[in-house]
């Protein structure tokens, strides 16, 4: 009976050891990963293409994906341990700026946030008083913020109403809110109930001082062999996209189970970018220059408490080693 509990101690011992080496796992089967993403073009194209051209087999990684409706959600589930990377718009910069995630990779440049308004509503400052919905934390919060200090108002002019973006489908075309900030391609099925809403509000108004760089995200504790592996995915994947824009869009629509005209008019909403052209921007600051105007603004929003440099959260020199 000793021995038997003895034997019985080792195996539960070593079960243990075993779960909590979940998530990032070498092997001799390869390296294992969790990867978040959101159901659209930006979140899905590059895990799309990498898995219909065989890079992740190729590069022997065994990529297990998971679909999530934002990105704050992502990094929660990053700290857990319940997820080794994952994808963010550009509203939820502020989370890896407070040290919460490392940003791997810039994904595009985006366009597709917005504010909306129910028909007969014009102006931002018509929203004084009003239902505004959010998905607080992302680009749809995000694009609200930047809309309300153009106007000269401030959040407490609005009832801001917490909502993920399904919700904000539902409760808009029901006519059970006012406005929101959110984002493509979401809108376009709002648009199907309310085809005469009101864009407000929109990323490229303020390109004069804000770039709207999205992006793929590692927990703080995923070894750096793993990340260097998958960013060597995520590049071959992005300049795939590039030369193949159609082949993405249909990649992308076949992962998604959506037409691919739909895929295509999301897509029209965001700049691609290829490695050589991170590379480039990673090296001359260009995208330290985009993260530290967002950090200024999550600042005034109340997110952040400082800016930081970007280098403590973008990996930048990694992901140009990778292409090395």
């Amino acid at each position: 009976m000793k021995k038997l509990l003895a034997v019985a101690a080792i195996t539960a011992t070593l079960s243990t050891a075993l779960t909590a080496c979940g998530g990032s796992d070498d092997s001799d089967a390869g390296t294992k990963i969790t990867f978040g993403y959101i159901g659209d073009f930006n979140g899905t194209s590059l895990l799309a293409v990498a898995e219909k051209e065989g890079l992740w087999k190729d590069a022997g990684i065994d990529v297990d994906t998971k679909v999530f409706t934002d990105g704050p959600t992502q990094i929660t589930a990053l700290g857990a341990g319940s997820l080794d990377y994952g994808y963010i718009g550009p509203g939820a910069v502020w989370l890896p700026a407070s040290g919460q995630a490392k940003i791997i990779a810039v994904n595009t440049l985006g366009n597709a946030d917005r504010v909306i308004a129910q028909p007969g509503i014009d102006s931002i400052e018509d929203l004084k008083g009003k239902k505004v919905a959010v998905p607080e934390g992302t680009s749809g919060d995000m694009i609200l913020g930047l809309a309300l200090d153009a106007a000269g108002m401030s959040r407490d002019d609005v009832d801001i109403v917490p909502m993920d973006p399904p919700t904000i489908v539902s409760a808009f075309s029901a006519g059970k809110v006012d406005a929101a900030g959110t984002f493509y391609p979401s809108i376009d099925t709002i648009k199907q109930q309310v085809p005469d809403l009101v864009e407000l509000a929109k990323d490229s108004d303020f390109s004069d001082d804000f770039s709207f760089p999205n992006a793929f995200v590692a927990g703080n504790d995923t070894p750096d062999a793993t990340n260097a592996k998958v960013v060597a995915v995520l590049r071959e994947a992005m300049d795939y996209r590039a030369a193949h824009p159609e082949e993405a869009v249909k990649a992308t629509a076949d992962m998604l189970d959506q037409p691919v005209d739909a895929v295509e008019k999301d897509a029209s909403h965001n700049q691609l970018l290829t490695s050589e052209e991170l590379d480039g921007y990673t090296q001359d600051g260009t995208i330290d220059a985009w993260f530290s105007a967002l950090e200024d603004f999550f600042v005034t929003a109340g997110k952040l408490d400082k800016p930081v440099d970007p280098s403590e959260f973008y990996l930048g020199d990694d992901f140009v080693a990778a292409g090395k």
